[in-house]
């Protein structure tokens, strides 16, 4: 009996290494597990060879024999040809008429000696002249001075030779006005525009090609700190507009 005890005392101090079966086992459940991932992923080398050749026949081209030709792009057409000699055309396109109106109104402002009152302008709108109110109003006054008739019919005669609209536009410098008509310059100066316009329409020239608008103090050419600067921003532009027709096709 004391052999048996012993014996099984023994057996019981290693009761503890049992876990290694269960270990195993796992141990040899992960190492399939990788071999059948790495089995999965192997790339097939025949396979993989047959793509890349069918990429390199598609990009690689192949050479132009001797006796071949090689592709050349068709040649232009004859319209193609003069859309690309046309010269890009100009911002502002030249209007016969309007050139000649300037040259005409040039030599009138020289031969009258009127360049200290009238101003010529060529600008992206048109031929601009430019009257002080000088030669046209009393000051804080719209009604035309007897003066200004011979200056305006010159003017009427030129605009009647050419079928552009026209665009008056009145100017005042930035004094307040202190006559009763008119509450502010910009009153003051669409009144004068709006003279200047009714002179012209009775002197023959279609009302539906003009139209007039007033600026007040607020289109000034220089700033308005001295007398002769204030003076220079009192003016009536009449403005002779590219293009031709009346005043809506113009403003559409």
């Amino acid at each position: 009996m004391s052999r048996r005890r012993k014996r099984v005392e023994e057996h019981e101090e290693h009761i503890d290494e049992s876990w290694l079966i269960p270990y195993a086992d796992i141990l040899t459940l992960l190492l399939a597990l990788f071999i059948v991932l790495f089995a999965s992923s192997s790339i097939n080398v025949s396979k993989y060879e047959a793509i890349m050749n069918s990429f390199k026949s598609e990009f690689k081209g192949s050479p132009i024999k001797n006796d071949q030709k090689g592709l050349t792009p068709n040649p232009p057409t004859e319209k193609e040809e003069q859309k690309e000699e046309k010269p890009p055309e100009k911002e502002n396109s030249v209007d016969p008429e309007l050139e000649a109106l300037k040259e005409k109104l040039q030599k009138y402002i020289a031969d009258n000696r009127l360049n200290a009152v009238v101003t010529l302008s060529d600008t992206r709108r048109g031929v601009e002249v430019s009257l002080k109110d000088v030669i046209l109003f009393e000051p804080g006054q719209a009604i035309l001075k007897g003066s200004a008739f011979k200056t305006l019919n010159e003017i009427t005669g030129l605009l009647n030779t050419v079928s552009n609209p026209i665009s008056i536009e009145g100017h005042t410098d930035n004094v307040p006005i202190g006559n009763a008509p008119f509450r502010s310059n910009w009153e003051l100066s669409s009144a004068r525009a709006g003279s200047v316009l009714h002179y012209f329409a009775s002197k023959n020239i279609k009302e539906n090609r003009m139209q007039f608008t007033g600026y007040g103090e607020f289109s000034p050419l220089y700033p308005n700190d001295t007398a002769e600067h204030r003076q220079a921003n009192r003016r009536v532009n009449i403005v002779i507009l590219r293009g031709t027709g009346t005043m809506d096709k113009i403003n559409q």
